[in-house]
Formats: structure tokens, C-alpha cells, sequence
């Protein structure tokens, strides 16, 4: 079964991304994406730039609503992502457990929706 692991962060781990000084921080999301490939449960994932850089766009009637930076104001930003192939929630939330920001800011497991499991039902 497919899920998507979203990892949520703090601010201050935005910030460590640049900072020199946090070799131990990129370590250690390094060793858990190396994990993740190499385990053969990925089907990608990606880093994401800081919650500041995005655009958030709503539609109300015809017209377009446009805002700077994230939709909501929380302590926590989606940082990044993997989806990963595995036998079921145990094992998604096993990993999920391993990724470094697990105990400053939370991973969401979520099952993946495939289109073609409609056509199956």
C-alpha cells in the first residue's frame, strides 16, 4: 500500500538547512532519505523551500484569490516528503518514527488515493 509521509518542522529547522554550523541536522535527514531509497519502499519525495516561498491560491466564484506565503499560520510547515511503498500503516508508521523531525515537529501519514483503485471496486 502507498502512503505519504509529510514532514512537518519548525521554523528554527528551516533555518538549519543554510546554517553551516548544523552538520548533524543534514546528516541526519541525509542518513534517513539514504535509508529510505535504499530500503526499495520509495517512490519519491522531496525537501521543500521554506513555508515564506509559497503561494496560496483559492478560486471563489470566477475569481482568483491569491495569497503570499502559507495558507495557515501554525508552529509547524510541511518541509518536505516521501511516498513509500510499504505492506501497511505498521510498517508507514515505523518510518515515519525514524525521520528526524519526528520529535521536534510530527510526520502525517496519510494512505495514498489511486484513481485506479476505483476502477477495481
Amino acid at each position: 500500500m502507498q502512503y505519504m509521509l509529510m514532514f512537518y518542522q519548525p521554523a528554527a529547522e528551516f533555518e538549519q538547512r543554510e546554517d553551516a554550523s548544523a552538520q548533524a541536522y543534514r546528516a541526519s535527514w541525509v542518513a534517513y532519505a539514504d535509508a529510505v531509497r535504499q530500503s526499495g519502499i520509495s517512490l519519491g519525495g522531496h525537501g521543500l523551500f521554506p513555508p515564506m516561498t509559497g503561494t496560496t491560491l483559492r478560486v471563489r466564484g470566477d475569481k482568483r484569490q491569491v495569497q503570499d506565503g502559507p495558507f495557515a499560520d501554525t508552529k509547524e510547515q510541511l518541509g518536505g516528503y516521501f511516498v513509500i511503498d510499504v505492506p501497511d500503516l505498521d510498517a508507514a508508521l515505523e518510518w515515519a518514527a525514524r525521520a528526524p523531525c519526528a520529535t521536534s515537529g510530527g510526520v502525517e501519514v496519510r494512505p495514498v488515493f489511486v484513481a485506479t483503485a476505483l476502477a477495481a471496486a
